[in-house]
């Protein structure tokens, strides 16, 4: 079994393993990774062999950590991504590059279509019906997305919202809520096959799928890194955050991920807190006193047009995968406008939670 994961930040560490008699056999750890003493190499390799095969990936880390040589330095290497990688092997992970890649990016939709285009695509992926997708939205209106548990009052402020003309809907994924602007934001979704996440753990899957745009801010001179569990950070601030939806396969077979992500290019600080409630204990586990310092634009960052960074984006992506565009079906988008109106626009699911 051979399994690949990429350590957010760092390198690529690749397992070459079978599974005997339950336990771990013919363990080979390679990668580009940096790694002294050379014989440390082989000390991980013999910290697996022999392994119960269904360790988890903090206890195979734990036994490397064991039986690593005195003054081992690992440079775009862990213990524990050593271990993702070996649990990929076994889960039989597929990999980005397994995929031909298709890419959305069609003209401005409301915020309800937005929902159910997510849900209905994600749908399409998990039955093999859809290669996986990345889709970029184009906002057709100002919108707050409030996350699929939270409370509707105690996130919005109903009076703001109506003064400044803004939409709220709740999206399927958990997390937070969203503010955004036509122009202002840069909002993508990923839809893939569960395959592509399999060894890894909740966490472990935000920060494997927002990798690929850590790269591309990168290219674009912004040095950004995932802070867990769901935001992508600069030392100036937040510049995004991520939500994730599990979507099971037709007959309970093997299904898809949902990854949405919403990125600040501009954003209105006075008017999104005129719209969010945002609660002081919200703003003292992010260690800020003031909401506006929370999240910081990317066009100050990048000094580049909104068109430009998402040209960018996806360049890279196209460079890392390939990626060809694509378009909705008009069957998806039909199942999607019919679910925007029965679901996304019905009082009874946004205020599911009052």
């Amino acid at each position: 079994m051979h399994g690949e994961y990429k350590i957010p930040g760092g390198k690529l560490v690749v397992v070459d393993v079978e599974a005997e008699g339950g336990v771990l056999r013919h363990v080979r750890v390679a990668g580009d990774f940096f790694l002294e003493p050379d014989e440390a190499l082989e000390a991980v390799n013999r910290a697996l062999e022999g392994a119960p095969a269904d360790t988890g990936a903090a206890g195979l880390a734990a036994r490397i950590d064991a039986a690593l040589p005195e003054g081992t330095v690992m440079y775009g290497l862990t213990s524990e991504g050593v271990g993702v990688a070996v649990r990929r092997a076994l889960a039989h992970a597929t990999d980005w590059t397994d995929y031909d890649w298709q890419l959305i990016h069609e003209g401005p939709q409301s915020p309800a279509l937005h929902m159910a285009l997510d849900e209905v695509l994600t749908a399409e992926v998990a039955a093999g019906r859809r290669p996986p997708t990345l889709r970029v939205w184009e906002w057709g209106s100002p919108a707050v997305i409030i996350g699929s548990f939270q409370s509707l009052r105690n996130e919005v402020d109903a009076e703001g919202a109506a003064r400044h003309g803004i939409e709220v809907v709740r999206r399927i994924s958990g997390g937070g809520a969203m503010f955004v602007e036509p122009g202002n934001t840069i909002t993508y979704s990923l839809s893939v096959p569960e395959a592509l996440v399999q060894g890894l753990s909740f966490q472990d899957s935000y920060a494997y799928l927002d990798d690929w745009v850590l790269g591309a801010l990168g290219e674009m001179g912004i040095r950004a890194w995932y802070q867990p569990l769901n935001d992508i950070a600069t030392d100036q601030g937040k510049i995004a955050g991520a939500a994730q939806k599990r979507v099971v396969g037709p007959g309970g077979g093997p299904g898809a991920v949902l990854h949405h992500v919403t990125m600040s290019y501009d954003i209105d600080a006075d008017k999104m807190l005129e719209v969010l409630r945002i609660g002081r204990e919200k703003m003292s586990d992010k260690g800020t006193r003031s909401a506006k310092k929370r999240v910081d634009p990317l066009r100050r960052q990048t000094g580049l047009r909104r068109e430009t960074v998402i040209d960018r984006m996806l360049d890279s992506f196209r460079a890392r995968y390939g990626l060809t565009t694509g378009h909705v079906t008009p069957g998806e988008m039909a199942r999607a406008e019919e679910l925007a109106g029965a679901k996304f626009t019905d009082p009874r699911w946004t205020a599911r939670i009052p």
